[in-house]
């Protein structure tokens, strides 16, 4: 049990025994398949803890150039990059920490890969290919609704690829089963079987939340073996983000103000939605807070606001088995994953503080904001 009062208000508090969990899993997937596993950043990028993922997996996937430096100045390897669309002025510098580059469009392509062919002895070149199928049930996490902006159908691929494409990414997932996997193979095999014998490498993106508890990790491994022996000269590529840190830390913070509007109680955290928790209302998704239940029903309701001066800038309502009072902690359980990465600084809310809760059990501050670091930002 985490001992909060060890650490700042607010404060994200990973616990290194349920990352080193996750990542045994991860890791024994990978082995036991016979495919690669590696963190995207997108999810989860504080590289104070990269010692700790390093033990278990040894690349990570980049969606910039400021990634794909983290990749190599402190995971310690090259990146397998993917950009919608990379710009001249950085290409130089994403080649200088890549291993792999994949393409949005074969106009991106054409554009860059003379540039590539200089480090065709260290770099892999990809395309995105886009299979049409997707069974993610909200839009905005779709990448490949109607219209999408990413990857190229196989209606629009050559007979032959060109010269220097040596693999296929797609990305069709988010937070899936491996039941989700396994139709959408179906798909990608059967619309580019044609094109995989020409390619050595296959990315299947991101979305494999295969460290979920209901998630069966025996037919992960049953699909990607099959997947290997249909086509043994694949190197098979798997690029989670959540599944690394899913349900490993909490984002804490304090009730600050308790106010009522029409017989609707609101407890005022030093936090705010929009601000650190921007997926609870994009999604929308309701988050899971310690010690109380969602919904109206019981004596002590609330719903919880945030501090910023947007309106709607709080969420749900609440049951709790006391009245809350203003310094009661509330803890919003698994809150690593797709939370820092999204952090701003609207209102000039300063961030939580970066904290890790040892294995020994002791606490360990990452990092702290100050104004200086919203005056920085501002600049």
């Amino acid at each position: 049990m985490i001992d909060f009062n060890q650490f700042p208000s607010p404060c994200y508090i990973m616990e290194e025994e349920l990352l080193r969990k996750n990542l045994s899993l991860i890791k024994s997937v990978a082995d036991n398949a016979g495919v690669e596993i590696i963190l995207a950043f997108k999810s989860f990028a504080m590289w104070r803890s990269f010692p700790i993922f390093r033990e278990y997996v040894d690349c990570s996937t980049a969606s910039s150039l400021y990634e794909a430096r983290l990749a190599l100045e402190e995971f310690g390897s090259r990146a397998h990059t993917y950009s919608p669309a990379y710009v001249e002025e950085e290409f130089d510098e994403i080649m200088h920490c890549s291993s792999h580059i994949t393409f949005n469009s074969f106009s991106q392509f054409e554009r860059f890969y003379p540039q590539v062919k200089d480090y065709k002895e260290t770099i892999s070149c990809g395309i995105r290919v886009n299979p049409e199928y997707s069974e993610v049930e909200t839009e905005l996490y779709n990448p490949c609704a109607p219209g999408t902006r990413f990857g190229i159908t196989a209606d629009l691929l050559p007979e032959q690829l060109p010269d220097g494409i040596e693999g296929f990414h797609c990305h069709c997932h988010c937070e899936s089963s491996s039941f989700e996997l396994e139709r959408t193979l179906q798909h990608i095999e059967s619309k580019f079987a044609k094109w995989l014998p020409q390619v050595k490498w296959l990315n299947l993106g991101g979305g494999h939340l295969m460290t979920r508890k209901d998630y069966d990790t025996n037919h992960l491994i049953a699909l990607l073996k099959a997947l290997k022996e249909r086509h043994p000269h694949l190197h098979i590529i798997l690029e989670p983000g959540s599944a690394f840190t899913w349900q490993t830390g909490v984002l804490t913070s304090k009730v600050v103000d308790i106010v009522e509007s029409r017989g609707i109680k609101t407890a005022i955290l030093n936090i705010s939605f929009t601000c650190h928790m921007p997926d609870c209302l994009e999604m929308p998704y309701q988050p899971v807070v310690r010690g109380a239940q969602q919904g109206n029903e019981g004596e002590f309701v609330y719903r919880l606001g945030g501090n910023s001066c947007l309106s709607g800038d709080y969420m749900g309502m609440w049951s709790f088995d006391h009245e809350l009072k203003i310094g009661d902690r509330i803890v919003f359980e698994d809150m690593i994953h797709y939370t820092m990465v999204k952090t701003n600084m609207f209102n000039g809310i300063h961030h939580p503080a970066i904290a890790l809760w040892s294995e020994d059990k002791k606490p360990i501050i990452y990092k702290k904001f100050f104004y200086e670091d919203y005056r920085n930002r501002m600049s």
